[in-house]
């Protein structure tokens, strides 16, 4: 933990609406089947942002101290007894817990899990503690070692661009298809890099923004649109194969429904505001489209993290800044900001 005093580490919990505090916690030790994780980047999520800024994400609101953070990798520090993980491996970890045994898991569904944990959440109480800390104790079976040559800094992206890649596949076979993806965050440009890897043949992307449209670019859109914000202003002759929702908001559903062509297929990702949300049913039914939602990802990353290490999967324009622990407060304020940024990265190596 780099120098730094073995019986503590570093931990940014989120106590409240913009009460976001690096604090002093005990090591973790790992027991039985489990792995301690020295922790060296963590990937600041939309959901790290809300409940830093309105202590809540949708119905899941902070009810105690919250570790955030899901998005994270870094190297082996202990293997627990009876587990065999070599101190120094460069890792993964998988952010969810499922049951394993409800009627979604046996059905192969964990990521819809109807009893799961997931890393920095505030969906069960007590909370299920996060990733952005020094030191992170897991179960053996969600540390994934990384394939060689990938380094740690790309593999940060990982577990969104898993979220990006569940997202195609349930859009099916995409190759040679004309898509629109509404929305260039960091979800949005993964969208727009899984959906190349998967063949594609035009991408056209939406944002409000002209900093994230460049983003996107570089990871394989083919053309792209400013829209006015919260307008659903789009390229609505546009007549896509399929259309993937990833801003999270009604303006991109709307402008999704009438980017496609009759008979297309809208994949919703990007989670919408709380409660019930107006949908031109009219032209979902008259269009005769299909509209599928998309959730979390499960064993896609184990699919992710080669395709990072052997370039199918062009993330690295994603990450556009890495700042240090010590300096967490001014990394959030830079990942909320999508004129300046796409995705942050914490350094806890630093």
């Amino acid at each position: 933990m780099n120098d730094r005093d073995s019986a503590t580490m570093r931990a940014v919990v989120a106590h409240g609406a913009g009460d976001l505090r690096l604090e002093e916690r005990p090591v973790p030790v790992p027991g039985p089947g489990e792995v301690a994780v020295d922790i060296r980047y963590g990937g600041i999520c939309g959901s790290d942002l809300h409940y830093w800024r309105h202590g809540a994400v949708g119905e899941f609101r902070l009810r105690e101290p919250l570790v955030l953070g899901h998005e994270i990798v870094g190297r082996v520090r202990q293997a627990g007894p009876g587990t065999q993980a070599p101190p120094g491996t460069p890792v993964a970890v998988h952010p969810l817990a499922s049951c394993g045994r409800c009627r979604q898991c046996l059905a192969g569904r964990r990521n819809t899990c109807l009893d799961t944990g997931y890393l920095g959440s505030a969906a069960r109480n007590p909370h299920v503690q996060g990733g952005f800390a020094d030191v992170l104790v897991v179960p053996a079976e969600r540390v994934l070692a990384l394939p060689e040559g990938l380094d740690l800094r790309l593999a940060a992206v990982a577990e969104p661009a898993a979220v990006a890649w569940h997202a195609v596949r349930q859009a099916g076979d995409v190759r040679g298809k004309r898509v629109l993806v509404t929305g260039a965050g960091p979800i949005g440009c993964l969208v727009v890099a899984a959906l190349r890897a998967a063949g594609a043949a035009e991408i056209t992307v939406t944002d409000v923004h002209e900093a994230p449209l460049a983003v996107a670019k570089q990871v394989g859109a083919t053309s792209t649109v400013r829209v006015g914000a919260g307008t659903g202003d789009g390229p609505d002759d546009l007549a896509a194969d399929l259309a993937i929702e990833s801003s999270g908001t009604p303006a991109g559903l709307r402008t999704c429904v009438y980017g496609v062509d009759r008979g297309g297929l809208v994949v919703g990702l990007g989670l919408l505001p709380p409660g019930d949300t107006p949908v031109a049913a009219n032209a979902l039914i008259t269009r005769e489209l299909r509209l599928v939602g998309s959730f979390r990802f499960d064993d896609e990353l184990t699919e992710v993290l080669p395709a990072l290490a052997d370039g199918r999967l062009p993330a690295e324009p994603v990450v556009t800044s890495v700042l240090p622990v010590p300096h967490t407060q001014e990394a959030f304020a830079l990942a909320a900001d999508p004129a300046r940024s796409c995705k942050v990265l914490l350094d806890f190596g630093e």
